[in-house]
């Protein structure tokens, strides 16, 4: 065990108000907290770069979820990586680099089993909340595990610039995909992800997306990954092929809704089709982290796989990071830096 000379508080973004629709900065407030005395088992971790998520807009609901809500004036939550600066724990020491959930402050008290020793030598702190963490992991699950891609399937990955979309696309090539399609929000991010390796790439708010879809796949595909939910599903059910599969990760289209939104209205498709539409919670499937991580770095060494990441510095900015995160501001994973 060691200690050093420590802080006693620490600055902190809480959850002031529930959002209505889209959040603001309102729903935000900058705060200082003291730090409690650290107990047995327990480290002191100076946080260098945080995460923020689309997942989080939920959890700012009160409403019953896999993953319980935010509370109003408690501090947020979300993956951070920084240096143990002080430590009670038998297994991890001062100095080292961890990952763990408690982000959204500058200085987290963490559990011990709650933390996960990284090594910053071998790539960046960043690529842990990004490629190297939930996001990469969730890729690689959605793609193989739940859509059970296969060599040579016909792959649209939908929201396919952001953290999530930009693994799968590069994930589904490295394994074999005969083409891979991806939409985007921007002609900027149409042009990176080609450079990513998609096959064909379109910008949805240049068209209908069905229309657009058809272009790219004349064929149809067999597996979609879907990121966007509302018109891109409805798109992809009537594209997909006999016994196509589809990977329900997220519908960011829809998470600042205020009303109900209508589902695809071609549903009965999947019927005479067989499709599989299969949603799911990267949490469950953690027994993967280790197979993918072996991929992971492997495609990184040899640059099969590339990550790109879009930083915001500064605690007080990541509410505006989180905000610009949901308009779509980000190429690759959105990174604070603390």
């Amino acid at each position: 065990m060691a200690t050093t000379e420590t802080p006693t508080e620490t600055r902190q973004i809480v959850l002031a108000s529930r959002p209505h629709g889209t959040p603001t900065d309102e729903n935000f407030r900058l705060e200082t907290a003291a730090i409690p005395t650290l107990k047995s088992g327990q480290i002191l971790v100076q946080n260098e770069v945080m995460s923020v998520d689309p997942y989080m807009r939920g959890r700012m609901n009160d409403a019953k979820s896999y993953i319980p809500p935010f509370q109003i004036d408690e501090p947020l939550e979300g993956t951070a990586v920084g240096t143990v600066i002080a430590s009670e724990s038998d297994s991890i020491k001062v100095g080292d680099h961890v990952s763990h959930m408690l982000g959204w402050r500058e200085f987290s008290v963490v559990d011990d089993d709650a933390a996960t020793v990284v090594d910053v030598e071998a790539t960046s702190p960043s690529k842990y909340l990004g490629i190297l963490g939930m996001p990469g992991l969730t890729a690689y699950v959605g793609l193989t595990e739940i859509a059970k891609f296969k060599k040579g399937d016909v792959v649209f990955v939908s929201g396919a610039a952001g953290a999530v979309g930009s693994a799968v696309g590069q994930i589904a090539k490295a394994l074999g995909a005969s083409k891979v399609i991806g939409s985007a929000g921007s002609a900027e991010k149409i042009a990176r992800i080609k450079e990513l390796g998609f096959d064909e790439a379109f910008n949805y708010k240049d068209g209908d997306v069905a229309e657009s879809l058809t272009k790219a796949a004349p064929d149809g595909i067999d597996v979609y990954y879907d990121n966007v939910g509302g018109d891109h599903l409805q798109a992809a059910i009537g594209a997909l092929r006999k016994y196509g599969r589809v990977a329900m990760c997220g519908a960011v289209s829809q998470y600042n809704n205020t009303e109900p939104e209508p589902g695809p209205n071609n549903l009965f498709l999947a019927v005479g089709k067989e499709l599989n539409l299969r949603g799911f919670i990267v949490g469950n499937h953690y027994d993967l982290a280790e197979e993918f991580h072996k991929h992971a770095i492997e495609w990184l060494q040899d640059g099969t796989l590339q990550a790109d990441e879009t930083f915001r510095d500064g605690l007080e900015n990541a509410p505006q990071a989180f905000i610009d995160l949901l308009g779509g501001a980000n190429t690759g994973k959105m990174v604070v830096r603390l």
